[in-house]
């Protein structure tokens, strides 16, 4: 599941110390981002972990030291400690809006708030609290999980200010979140994912 792996915004994709030198330069291609190899607390799930956009990095709270200094070396990064700390899991985010898991404490949105330098709202995708899996966000439009209510999506749509559609992942996967890569230059889906599931992601996220 790329998206529990990796994750990336508009200049780098973060990927896990041993992922391929041939799937890194895959995703730079595909992605128009530079790779960057990182863990968080020594996990490899760096896509669960981490939520990123072009203005900073909101890691999980058990982060190393030595990790979070490489990270600040690209950009701004802190952590989300706390029960809640699954960052890309927890965070959909653009560079201009976030929403974010409803239990994250007031405080936390703040810190989010800051150092990715976007509007914050808390709230559910196809009422999962989990709203960095069940959905992607970039800047041109928003894709989520087929289950998403109608009130969900005018929240976001309202939120993001872009068109927002609903479409599964890696043949029928709901999660589009964890299986699914995605920044306004490009896009890399699982290889299940069906043509069908892929001209959604190309209509909804706006590739010519």
């Amino acid at each position: 599941m790329l998206g529990v792996f990796a994750t990336c915004t508009e200049e780098f994709v973060f990927v896990p110390h041993d992922a391929g030198d041939e799937t890194i330069q895959d995703l730079e291609a595909s992605l128009g981002v530079t790779g960057v190899r990182t863990s968080v607390g020594g996990s490899s799930v760096v896509g669960s972990l981490i939520c990123a956009n072009s203005n900073g990095i909101i890691a999980a709270g058990f982060i190393l030291e030595r990790e979070i200094r490489k990270l600040r070396k690209n950009t701004k990064a802190a952590r989300l400690s706390g029960e809640l700390n699954a960052a890309g899991n927890l965070i959909l985010a653009n560079d201009t809006a976030a929403l974010v898991h409803p239990d994250i404490s007031e405080r936390y949105v703040e810190v989010i708030k800051k150092t990715l330098g976007v509007e914050v709202k808390k709230g559910t995708i196809g009422g999962l609290k989990t709203v960095g899996m069940a959905g992607i966000a970039t800047n041109k439009g928003v894709l989520v999980h087929p289950k998403a209510t109608g009130n969900e999506i005018g929240i976001i749509e309202e939120l993001f200010n872009l068109p927002v559609d609903i479409g599964t992942i890696n043949f029928g996967s709901p999660l589009i979140g964890s299986g699914l890569l995605a920044n306004s230059k490009g896009y890399v889906a699982g290889e299940d994912t069906t043509g069908p599931e892929i001209t959604r992601i190309e209509d909804a996220l706006g590739y010519e």
